[in-house]
């Protein structure tokens, strides 16, 4: 089969143009600038004047929910809302029932995927107080890296022995894996809920979570994570990055870019204002912040300090979002909205285009060596979206393709509508409608076709 994508503005490695793209089967085949038109017949051909042609969003941090969570989404609900927003690959999270904690486990997540998936996948494997010992045992061109929850989970997978957290990051290292973590010290956690609930009582109202989980508790873990992982000279990839102190602790030169961060899109779009009026729809861990701390996050993505923008997408049903800081449950989903809300912040002059790509693609790409993926290239699979920035539409329940039914963003109009998103080289969406027949692969890893770098290369 092939396919025309033509006349867009090709956004890719730094640069805009106007151009088309030839897709051969599963991969691009050819891309060529200015309006010529391509010899040879299509079987599709797709009219991208007027919009942006831009690689697939792969978004390193999403909460699916299966197996055992999936009253509240599921794979194939959740793919399908990265398909509508333009996300074609994912690597999903560990904190499942049953945990990914075993390669067993790993193995169910991998079936489970190619039966149901929508779009590209991989999971994290995740770690525990015991189990680094399993590491050996994984295929590192099959998963991302290693998820640790250091100093505080909501699925309890808390790492909390210092022999454990240095096990896991030197072995991490002789594997060449990166070790993505969630970094906020329970032990000040713990004491500002005991002195929060003594004034506010035992459901202290939302607009204190950001004082209980609180800056201070995130950069104390984060400070050690990146002692562990100098120590041990591990790929350390500090995960929701929430308030500006954070910032500071990479893109030091004698790291040699080991140690990265990644920022969401909830410490990206909200700050504690919104509490006032988003509620716990916006209560999320580590919590969102202040105003200072979002513009700090903001300026972090223009000039480098943050690597990745990923979402935390994680569902829960409406009931579980009632309540304060106690009863409500944390998290949202927004891997629907995240790359129009990122085009969004391109309009307002927060970062260019190009480097939005980079943040959502190419990074991703880089950082964890996915093979031939994150980039228009020739030669690279087919994974792609066509985006139009000038077709408003409002957020409504209807729309809403996540399980759970329910947005953060619900009543936000936005001017950037997702209007083709293809994976693998298939036609998965098409001006609204879902090819709902179509399957992503799994994603692989450290084959050293990632933007033609040796295997185990440097970051």
């Amino acid at each position: 089969m092939r396919k025309l994508i033509q006349g867009g503005t090709i956004v890719n490695e730094g640069r805009s143009f106007i151009g088309s793209l030839v897709i051969e089967d599963d991969c691009i085949a050819d891309i060529m600038a200015g309006t010529q038109q391509p010899r040879g017949l299509f079987d599709e051909t797709v009219n991208a004047t007027g919009c942006f042609v831009l690689p697939g969003v792969i978004d390193d941090h999403v909460h699916f929910r299966e197996p055992g969570l999936t009253e509240k989404a599921d794979i194939e609900s959740e793919s399908r809302a990265a398909a509508y927003g333009g996300g074609t690959s994912y690597f999903e999270m560990p904190n499942t029932l049953p945990q990914t904690t075993t390669p067993e486990a790993l193995h169910d997540k991998w079936e489970r995927a190619g039966r149901t998936s929508h779009v590209n996948y991989s999971f994290f494997f995740g770690a525990t107080n015991a189990n680094s010992g399993l590491f050996p045992l994984l295929d590192t061109h099959t998963v991302p890296g290693i998820k640790l929850f250091m100093g505080a989970s909501t699925g309890n997978m808390l790492v909390d022995r210092r022999e454990a957290l240095e096990q896991i990051f030197r072995v991490a290292a002789e594997l060449g894996l990166p070790v993505m973590t969630h970094c906020e010290d329970t032990g000040i956690i713990n004491a500002n809920m005991k002195a929060a609930r003594e004034r506010f009582g035992d459901d202290p109202a939302i607009i204190h979570h950001g004082e209980i989980r609180s800056a201070e508790a995130c950069l104390a873990s984060s400070r050690l994570a990146v002692e562990l992982a100098r120590k041990h000279r591990t790929h350390l990839h500090i995960a929701h990055i929430s308030t500006a102190g954070e910032l500071s602790l990479a893109n030091r030169p004698e790291d040699e870019g080991r140690i990265t961060l990644e920022a969401v899109l909830a410490h990206i779009v909200f700050s504690d204002r919104d509490y006032l009026t988003k509620k716990a729809l916006i209560k999320c861990n580590p919590a969102v912040k202040t105003a200072a701390d979002q513009a700090a996050i903001r300026r972090a993505l223009a000039d480098g300090r943050i690597a990745v923008v990923g979402t935390d997408h994680a569902p829960h049903l409406p009931a579980q979002k009632q309540g304060g800081c106690t009863k409500a449950a944390s998290g949202m989903p927004m891997v629907q909205f995240s790359l129009v809300t990122m085009l969004e912040l391109v309009d307002q002059g927060v970062l260019g285009i190009e480097r939005m790509v980079e943040l959502m693609a190419h990074a991703p790409a880089r950082l964890f060596h996915v093979d031939r993926r994150g980039f228009l290239r020739k030669g690279y699979k087919a994974d792609l979206v066509v985006v139009s920035p000038r077709q408003p539409w409002t957020v409504d329940r209807k729309c809403i393709q996540s399980k759970c039914k329910w947005s953060p963003m619900e009543g936000h109009t936005y001017r950037w509508r997702v209007l083709h998103t293809f994976c693998n080289g298939h036609h998965l969406l098409n001006d609204g409608l879902l090819d709902g027949t179509v399957r992503g692969e799994q994603i692989t890893f450290r084959h050293g076709q990632e933007a033609g770098r040796p295997a185990g290369h440097g970051l």
